[in-house]
């Protein structure tokens, strides 16, 4: 029998992997010609790569995933699209500050994820034989590469300018 609180947790993380991978190809989209697509492009190719651990663990445990948690990642990414275009250009600084913050938050919130299974495996079997500690380290270092970005977004929009420029490492 699964645990109903490790399936809804589950497939929470798992819906939020999908909002981000769609957002990360609207900002792809957006930024095409840009050296900035090339970031976005690589982390939302790792984004994947997490996802599908992610999913591969969820079917080792036959746990299904939630087509209700999947409608509703899909809902609030659109939501979170129409504000942020509301706020600000599809190319402008402030749209894509605000985009990095809320991946910053959902590649914060995969660590927790890691970490809390990681714990939790220790009393847990059926989660064991997962290499956490590397999916942490890799969320951590997503977090600090979508940071950096981040920050230099911030000095652009903030500075009164329209334009996005030189914001990748």
């Amino acid at each position: 029998m699964t645990n109903g609180y490790l399936a809804t947790y589950l497939n929470d993380h798992l819906a939020g992997s999908l909002a981000a991978i769609e957002l990360l190809e609207h900002l792809e989209s957006a930024y095409a010609s840009t050296k900035l697509a090339s970031f976005l492009g690589e982390l939302r190719t790792e984004i994947s790569a997490d996802r599908q651990e992610l999913q591969r663990l969820m079917a080792r445990l036959e746990i299904t995933e939630s087509r209700p948690r999947k409608l509703s990642a899909w809902l609030t990414g659109k939501i979170t699209e129409v504000k942020l275009r509301l706020d600000d250009s599809a190319r402008g600084p402030l749209r894509l500050l605000e985009s990095l913050e809320v991946l910053g938050l959902g590649i914060h919130g995969k660590l927790a994820l890691w970490h809390a299974l990681d714990a939790a495996a220790d009393a847990s079997p059926s989660l064991q034989g997962v290499d956490y500690e590397r999916l942490a380290q890799r969320a951590e270092e997503q977090r600090w590469r979508v940071e950096v970005v981040r920050l230099e977004t911030a000095k652009t929009a903030f500075s009164g300018s329209r334009e996005v420029r030189n914001v990748t490492q």
